[in-house]
């Protein structure tokens, strides 16, 4: 009988110097993901370094990094990413719950979907950047608008997902569970929403993507600290080393969440390690 392979199978065996070497699968994985940014990163460094792009349009790597040594020494960059990441998480954590409670009450009763669907459904066609207006004559330019805006970013991937996690529950794994006696919130609790996890993680890695993308929309509502508070001097001043660094930082802010998502379904979720394995 033909043994089909491990989905953990350490990788190639690669021949150096009369060894057999095995490259783990992860360190192999690891590689490939690198490819297009080391590729990249060579190509912009060749380009600006023999002249072919004007230092004021593209700095070369070497700027870069002075330019990120003086944000880091005079601006306090760690503290500004540390305002921004507040701000996200913040707006993301209010909008999440309440796009969590929306979609469960959706996905479990007609009742719940009749109230809040239509409404939910109007509300997320509408660009976020269209209520920064309205958001500010409402609210003026302190905090809350931003916190709002990025809430109600995040509130609407969370309901889609959770909605339809919970709406492809098994009902009779619900009903086995209220024979034994689950109902109201603990039948929520211990059984739908556990049931409903796939799709909930999933409209955590959206919804933590989409919190840093509003952010850069929301910083932009006079903002006195965070990245976007240096995005908008190095706009005035036509700092683009200043300008790029930002844009990393976001990027970077945005990876960071989509991997601690990935961390947390390792750990709620260990049966589907490697699922999408082939």
């Amino acid at each position: 009988m033909t043994q089909l392979s491990s989905i953990a199978d350490p990788g190639p065996l690669i021949p150096a110097s009369g060894r057999t070497i095995v490259i783990p699968a992860r360190r192999l994985s690891f590689a490939r993901r690198a490819i297009g940014p080391v590729a990249i990163a060579l190509l912009w460094g060749l380009t600006t370094g023999l002249g072919w792009v004007d230092p004021s349009v593209l700095p070369s790597p070497a700027g870069l990094g002075e330019g990120f040594v003086r944000l880091w020494t005079e601006q306090d960059l760690l503290w500004q990413v540390g305002v921004s990441l507040a701000r996200a998480l913040t707006g993301g954590a209010i909008g999440m719950a309440i796009g969590l409670a929306l979609g469960t009450a959706a996905g479990l009763s007609r009742l719940g979907e009749e109230l809040f669907d239509a409404l939910i459904q109007m509300l997320r066609t509408v660009p976020f950047l269209a209520l920064v207006p309205l958001f500010i004559v409402w609210l003026g330019i302190g905090e809350l608008p931003k916190l709002l805006l990025i809430a109600l970013a995040t509130c609407f991937p969370m309901y889609l997902n959770a909605s339809a996690g919970v709406r492809n529950v098994d009902r009779k794994v619900i009903e086995a569970a209220r024979s034994f006696g689950l109902a109201g919130p603990r039948l929520i609790r211990e059984v739908v929403l556990p049931l409903a996890l796939p799709s909930l993680m999933t409209g955590l890695r959206f919804s933590l993507g989409v919190s840093v993308l509003v952010l850069i929309a929301a910083e932009q509502i006079n903002a006195s600290a965070g990245l976007g508070y240096l995005l908008n001097n190095a706009q005035i001043y036509q700092q683009v080393d200043v300008i790029l660094i930002c844009i990393v930082i976001y990027a970077l802010l945005g990876l960071a969440a989509d991997l601690g998502v990935r961390a947390l379904e390792r750990v709620l979720m260990p049966w589907r390690t490697g699922i999408a394995a082939r």
